[in-house]
């Protein structure tokens, strides 16, 4: 009788520590897979990179002067154009520089800071009118490099005053609602409570 208790026992005792044991491997596997997923939802929102909120035609009328020394100073040699910068310029947000962690028990990812809208990519298109080359001083392919990048540089000195950044601000939340979005494909959430949203946002998020 004492050997079949023995039996039992150690039957009972052996099917409690291999169930401690799966449990324990299901627990750790989970959190694994938990674990897993975050890094691979945080990696997939910083893929997107940089996203486009909104895009501003310019058209720019540009008067280029350079006016170069020769022969010991002697002489001075002037080239000078008209120049008409037709540019698009987008603007947007880099992802990179969103403030995020994951809340793996939760299943959520926790959205503290979204960055400031900046000057994504600038294409410009010159038209060059009433050139003008001095004797000594007359424009190369080098000029032209520079002229696209004085182009870029002077489209960006009147984004301010377009209205395009601020617009890019008041369109924030569309680009929160697409990481959301993409944080929602593997069954996680977006928790952005921490953001500054303006009431009429609000309501177009309880709507």
């Amino acid at each position: 009788m004492g050997e079949v208790f023995d039996t039992i026992l150690g039957l009972v005792l052996g099917a409690i520590l291999m169930y401690w044991a799966y449990s324990l491997f299901r627990k750790k596997r989970s959190k694994e897979i938990t674990e897993e997923q975050s890094t691979v939802i945080l990696n997939k929102i910083r893929s997107v990179c940089k996203l486009v909120s909104v895009e501003g035609d310019f058209a720019e009328i540009y008067h280029y002067e350079n006016t170069k020394d020769s022969f010991m100073s002697l002489f001075r040699s002037k080239k000078k154009a008209l120049i008409v910068i037709k540019a698009k310029a987008h603007i947007g947000y880099d992802l990179n520089k969103l403030d995020m962690r994951a809340d793996n028990d939760k299943k959520k990812i926790i959205l503290n800071n979204f960055p400031e809208p900046e000057v994504l990519s600038i294409e410009p298109d010159l038209q060059f009118y009433d050139i003008k080359n001095g004797i000594f001083n007359s424009f190369s392919p080098t000029d032209l490099t520079n002229l696209n990048q004085e182009a870029k540089e002077h489209i960006i000195q009147k984004i301010p005053e377009s209205g395009l950044m601020e617009t890019a601000r008041k369109e924030a939340l569309e680009a929160v609602l697409i990481v959301e979005k993409i944080v929602e494909t593997i069954g996680w959430k977006l928790d952005y409570s921490a953001l500054e949203i303006s009431n009429r946002e609000k309501q177009f998020i309880e709507a």
